[in-house]
């Protein structure tokens, strides 16, 4: 499947922009009576001839035919029916699905929401709330009184009372009562979507206003803003902290002697495999994942690390919730730029609840560009046949009655039973909405119901809407089909006709030939006096492991050993490498030292079929797509308007 996408991708290039075509729309040549038109062969030209590297392809006269010949692959699809397949159908259904969401989203609020976003992600808040759970569904009185109790807490810390008291006598979020409501500092996407803006609007020491989410009612309190400190990828060591105070003594001790060791130039990565207590990151070293502001569960251990610099990138022991630590700094990264970051935004925002103002700005631009006239009589006919069984999915929709097979509304000209309608209450009482009591939530999914149709009768009609999104759908249909034949018809036949495959190769087999070939075993080591001996134990005749097994050491690889038959030219092989057996003099390339025992030298010769299948494999599927497109002009009827193609070029070329 991946490998599909990347083909299509190469062939399509999901360029949804529209191409500016000079010619005006002919029939430019004809398969069986079919037309093709030169507005197509245009626009396909223009957005692909970039991605031609074969100078002749980028020739009109070629590109007529090699687009004949794609035009030709897709009838022969067609033919075989091909286009009936359901997996065919389930993936150009996917495919639609996800370049439809370019169209059925409000652009303008969110590419807003991308730079609100992004403008907040440039700083970071330290705060701390006071929360009152409220269900989203719960009695007005009910929520009244909490919204009564928030107010007086509020007031309470507008007149000085302490916050973090407030938060652990009156919060009921359950870490509350531990930490008086800190949060530390977060920044964008790290809290829900209406918390998170009451937070970037509420200015430093002040207390924002009520808050409401689908926790409840928040009061917070922004205790400091700072810039972002972008994301940083350190490594540690760490030693738990026991509650023996003999024993946390000791741990002290422990940090205190493996920093000494740092400062006399052990390797960090060694003692943290060593000793680090973090059995997460010990293997590796100690380096943790890359992180930001308030993704670690100690602040104290974060403010470390940001502290450090490429001048001091090694922190002194110290102390956190966890245990002790030193800290080593690997890098560094900054806030990215807006154009570095869009992307991963505007992902995260269809994700996250603010995706929900996206949804609806667009659901008012549909009610606005398709206004519906209810049949309001037929819609109370309907509403009054759901019960309060709904709430418990135990409502059962009338199955008789003709009434209901009247439109309740229309789309345009399409009509919209109240059936319909019935059919999406049944379906929804499976996730009920609590909304009560029953005729407020009917109306409730009518709303719902309506923005559905909306969106489902706009984005069927896209390809009317949208000319260039027709444009490309085609094409994506075009190319799926395509590769399905190709895999029929060219690849895997390729891959099973042994017998034609052999016979291509036998006929072709001056283009597969080795180069001079050498059995060689290479030693290397960034020390030059381990090479020297390697060398040494080399011309004695020495086995690899004898040597790895002498020079090499638990604490300490100093050698390296590779053994394997290279062509000449090869990279690995050294500069100095000899024509005949022997074993070379050490030589030198970049911070390494080689020296290289030729066993045989292979002279140059024809590679056996197993040993260049791959190659010729793709060779015989090149002659096999030749020699096909040839025979596909004989199936079918193809018929080119030579007049029309000579305006084409003329106006392409302009």
């Amino acid at each position: 499947m991946r490998m599909k996408q990347l083909l299509l991708g190469l062939f399509l290039t999901l360029n949804l922009a529209a191409v500016a075509q000079n010619s005006k729309k002919e029939v430019l040549f004809s398969i069986d009576d079919k037309p093709y038109y030169t507005d197509e062969f245009a626009r396909v030209y223009k957005k692909n001839i970039d991605l031609v590297k074969d100078e002749s392809q980028k020739d009109l006269n070629q590109y007529l035919e090699l687009f004949i010949g794609y035009k030709l692959k897709i009838n022969k699809a067609n033919k075989l029916g091909l286009q009936n397949n359901p997996k065919y159908q389930t993936e150009l259904k996917s495919y639609r699905s996800q370049l439809a969401k370019n169209y059925l989203t409000d652009s303008k609020v969110t590419k807003e929401l991308i730079q609100e976003a992004y403008n907040r992600s440039l700083k970071e808040i330290k705060a701390s709330h006071i929360l009152l759970m409220v269900d989203e569904n719960a009695t007005p009185e009910d929520t009244l009184k909490a919204y009564k109790q928030i107010q007086d807490i509020r007031r309470k810390a507008i007149d000085g009372e302490d916050f973090g008291r407030l938060a652990e006598q009156y919060s009921q979020d359950p870490s509350a009562k531990e930490n008086k409501g800190e949060l530390g500092y977060f920044s964008v996407f790290r809290m829900i979507y209406p918390f998170e803006s009451a937070a970037y609007k509420t200015e430093k020491g002040k207390v924002s206003n009520v808050v409401r989410t689908r926790f409840g009612y928040h009061l917070i309190k922004v205790e400091d803003i700072r810039d972002n400190r972008g994301e940083i990828t350190v490594a540690h060591i760490m030693i738990n902290r026991p509650s023996d105070p003999v024993l946390a003594q000791k741990a002290k001790s422990t940090i205190q002697d493996i920093y000494k060791k740092l400062q006399q130039g052990e390797s960090f990565e060694t003692l943290a495999q060593q000793f680090s207590e973090d059995k997460s990151s010990a293997a590796k070293g100690g380096v943790l994942g890359r992180f930001s502001s308030g993704e670690l569960s100690s602040e104290k251990f974060e403010d470390v690390a940001f502290s450090l610099t490429k001048e001091k990138p090694l922190s002194e022991p110290f102390e956190s919730e966890f245990g002790w630590h030193i800290v080593k700094l690997m890098d560094k990264f900054p806030v990215k730029t807006y154009e570095q970051m869009e992307t991963e935004l505007d992902s995260k925002i269809r994700k996250d609840e603010r995706s929900r103002l996206i949804t609806n700005s667009m659901n008012e631009k549909l009610r606005k560009k398709f206004p519906l006239k209810r049949d309001d009589k037929l819609y109370a006919l309907a509403a009054k046949t759901v019960t309060n069984d709904y709430y418990t999915s135990a409502w059962k929709r009338p199955t008789e009655g003709k009434d209901f097979e009247k439109p309740l509304f229309k789309i345009q000209e399409k009509p919209i039973n109240a059936t319909t309608f019935l059919e999406y209450v049944d379906k929804r009482q499976k996730n009920p909405i609590e909304l009560k009591p029953i005729n407020k939530a009917v109306d409730k999914l009518y709303e719902d119901f309506v923005d559905e149709q909306l969106n489902v009768y706009y984005n069927d009609d896209l390809e009317k809407e949208f000319p260039e999104f027709a444009d490309v759908m085609e094409e994506y249909r075009d190319g799926l089909l395509l590769f399905d034949l190709m895999e029929k018809e060219i690849w895997e036949k390729s891959k099973t006709d042994t017998l034609g495959l052999e016979n291509f190769y036998k006929s072709h087999e001056q283009n597969y030939k080795w180069k001079k070939r050498y059995d060689v075993l290479i030693a290397s080591s960034t020390n030059p006096e381990f090479a020297k001996k390697a060398r040494k134990m080399l011309e004695q005749g020495k086995s690899a492991d004898f040597i790895k097994e002498k020079l090499n050491t638990k604490e300490s690889v100093n050698i390296m050993i590779s053994e394997g038959v290279y062509e000449e030219g090869n990279d690995v092989l050294p500069k100095n490498i000899l024509s005949q057996p022997g074993v070379t003099e050490t030589s030198q390339k970049g911070d390494y030292y080689f020296v290289a025992k030729v066993n045989k030298v292979i002279p140059e010769g024809s590679k056996k079929l197993e040993e260049c299948k791959g190659k010729a494999i793709n060779d015989y599927q090149q002659y096999l797509e030749e020699n096909w497109v040839t025979a596909l002009k004989k199936e079918f009827s193809i018929k080119v308007n030579q007049d029309v193609f000579e305006k084409v070029k003329k106006e392409i070329k302009i």
